[in-house]
């Protein structure tokens, strides 16, 4: 990867980077820049001794200078205009004392990859599992996440996304207060314990995509403001002031987030990036920031196919657009709309975001048809009108989920879905996840029902943590019931205890209470990539249609027409019903009529999410001659082609 920027250094020669700013090892030493428009004078504290060099400027507000006969592992920090004691680097690519302590450099260039042939992902097929590093394993750090990844392998997930890794302050936190974007924090171990992370999952044929903010910095250890106030703008977010895109001296700011896209990718290798709210990107540049970022990550890829994925709360479907017709260009965004319709048909809750749902089969069917079901209508929950029409984009680019980290936190206990709801609504509700048209996505531990919560949980010094503890039951005030109850009995986002609750206990995968919905997930992973029709939905000769029977059972059918038929019909019908029995003995509904070949043909179960592995009191076949159809209660059964003889 090359910025494409070549200047002079203090040396006077020219030289070519791979980023624009931050300490970069050449063959002779290091080469360090910064930008720091306004001030007279820019240092660099050099080692333990703290030895002191001038940068010299370049004219527009970078600073930089080539020091020979130093390397990796050397600390640095910079100092401003000869005041105090120095600060790390902001493009540090690594603090091994935290935020506030000493940068050390860092050579990428000495790993050795073993991921040469490693292609990339494309968008059709995958299945992401969303992890936090610090909570995932007993060891919470690179080494443990690593070892664990056969299981996911072997679960059938194909894409890791991992929660924020960029350093922030303190022992512990989700990642989403990063203020040292090129720094993996020091948590997890070093920055090659996160290639070798990286490398493992490659050679498992999982690919790996990282979660970035750039919506704001956070609050404790942000050096960037200290350099130069043009990094933010006025406009805020809910976290604090959103950054500077298209305003004053914007270009470099701009840079910055371009580079640190490009870096993830080109130099851990990663299969692409999760942009967390969107929305406050705050951009009216003639290129958004997210297109500009998006294409920079994807040239750096040689060759690779990346996985581009926003969140997006408005669901504006002009980041999935292609740029050629004004849109981002982003492969894929959370789908919001499938969750909270699927949550209320599981708990029945309809508090806050949740109201505009009623969790009905209308609903979760809309979104296997459409992706979003708010498409510009509006929403009585924020009194506006939300979402863009989905037309013309593929099913793949949505992605569906049960459980994330922020929608388990925000069950105030950090409760899973399947103890809020009933085993066997959970189990079907699993099968519509796994066997739907969208992307599934699992969060960490969902495939075992762990019994482990997931709390909102962030380390900081005693006047943020107070400011903190504020926002987080303010925001959860919005659950009338929270609203209305002692604030004191709520979760300290600070407690060591809230954070060590939220580790996933392993052992209990062998526990029969776990072991049997492991079994329902490996299953239904299994088919949603060995089935040519429901997994290949999206693709030429295959297509969906829906129905509801009842408000609580709905039907999917997939059509397989033309070449991609083959001799028989290669249909399916998946029903999910979350509520009692239901007979039909003359159904009127025509997804339901026989497969391709009428006379000759019938449906046959392949699949139901009654079967006693999985916790199930069994389940008859759907449809018989005498009696029509009887589709069972709180169940999901995948039915196929019968040839009849």
């Amino acid at each position: 990867m090359r910025s494409g920027a070549t200047k002079s250094g203090a040396t006077g020669q020219a030289r070519s980077r791979r980023l624009a700013q931050g300490a970069e090892v050449v063959s002779s030493g290091v080469d360090f820049r910064v930008w720091a428009p306004g001030h007279r004078r820019v240092e660099l504290l050099l080692g333990n001794d703290a030895k002191v060099r001038s940068l010299s400027p370049e004219g527009d507000g970078y600073w930089s200078t080539l020091i020979d006969g130093i390397g990796a592992g050397t600390r640095y920090k910079y100092r401003l205009d000869g005041e105090g004691e120095g600060f790390p680097d902001p493009v540090s690519r690594f603090l091994p004392d935290g935020p506030h302590g000493p940068s050390e450099i860092v050579d990428p260039r000495t790993f050795v990859w073993t991921d040469l042939a490693w292609t990339g992902l494309p968008l059709h097929g995958e299945v992401i599992y969303e992890l936090h590093v610090g909570t995932f394993s007993p060891e919470g750090n690179w080494a443990g996440a690593t070892a664990r990844l056969p299981a996911l392998k072997e679960l059938g997930a194909t894409v890791i996304e991992l929660m924020p890794v960029a350093e922030f302050a303190g022992r512990y936190g989700w990642g989403y207060d990063g203020v040292a974007w090129f720094a993996p924090t020091r948590l997890y171990g070093t920055p090659d314990d996160f290639r070798r992370f990286v490398d493992q999952a490659h050679a498992l044929g999982l690919g790996v995509i990282l979660d970035v903010v750039y919506n704001h910095f956070g609050a404790d250890g942000n050096y960037l403001e200290k350099v130069s106030p043009h990094y933010c703008s006025e406009q805020a977010t809910e976290w604090g002031r959103a950054l500077n895109f298209d305003g004053e001296s914007c270009a470099p700011v701009r840079t910055l987030v371009m580079d640190n896209a490009a870096y993830w990718i080109d130099e851990f290798h990663l299969d692409g990036l999760r942009l967390d709210a969107t929305q406050n990107l705050h951009d009216k540049s003639p290129e958004h920031i997210a297109a500009a970022l998006t294409r920079r990550a994807r040239a750096v890829a040689g060759g690779r196919r990346l996985l581009i994925i926003g969140e997006n709360g408005p669901q504006d479907t002009t980041f999935l657009r292609s740029p050629e017709v004004g849109g981002h260009g982003l492969d894929a965004l959370w789908n919001d709309d499938f969750h909270h319709s699927a949550l209320v048909a599981l708990t029945g809750r309809r508090q806050a975001y949740y109201g505009d749902y009623f969790g009905t089969a209308n609903e979760w069917l809309a979104t296997a048809k459409h992706g979003f079901i708010f498409q510009g209508q509006r929403s009585a929950w924020q009194k506006m009108r939300r979402g863009r029409s989905t037309r013309g984009l593929p099913p793949a680019a949505f992605i569906g989920f049960l459980e994330n980290h922020d929608q388990v936190a925000n069950s105030l206990w950090g409760k899973r879905v399947w103890q809020e709801s009933s085993p066997g609504c959970h189990r079907a509700m699993t099968a519509l996840l796994c066997l739907g048209p969208w992307t599934p996505l699992l969060f960490q531990g969902q495939e075992w029902n762990a019994s482990s919560p997931f709390h909102y949980f962030a380390d900081q010094k005693p006047e943020l943590a107070k400011l903190v503890r504020q926002g987080r039951l303010d925001f959860m005030s919005q659950f009338q019931g929270i609203a209305a109850a002692d604030r004191d009995f709520l979760p300290d986002p600070a407690s060591p205890e809230l954070f060590e609750a939220s580790r996933l206990h392993w052992e209990e995968r062998e526990l029969p209470a776990h072991q049997r919905p492991l079994q329902l997930h490996r299953d239904l992973l299994a088919l949603r990539r060995s089935d040519s029709t429901v997994g290949g939905y999206g693709r030429a000769g295959v297509s969906l249609e829906v129905a509801s029977l009842t408000p609580t059972c709905g039907i999917l059918r997939y059509f397989v027409d033309g070449p991609a038929a083959g001799a028989h019909s290669e249909d399916r019908l998946l029903v999910v019903n979350l509520g009692a029995d239901l007979d039909l003995p003359c159904p009127a509904e025509p997804l339901l009529s026989p497969p391709a070949e009428p006379g000759h043909t019938a449906w046959r179960m392949l699949w139901s999410s009654e079967d006693p592995r999985y916790g199930g009191c069994g389940c008859a076949e759907p449809e018989s001659e005498d009696r029509g159809w009887r589709l069972p209660g709180f169940a999901a059964v995948l039915l196929g082609p019968m040839l009849r003889v």
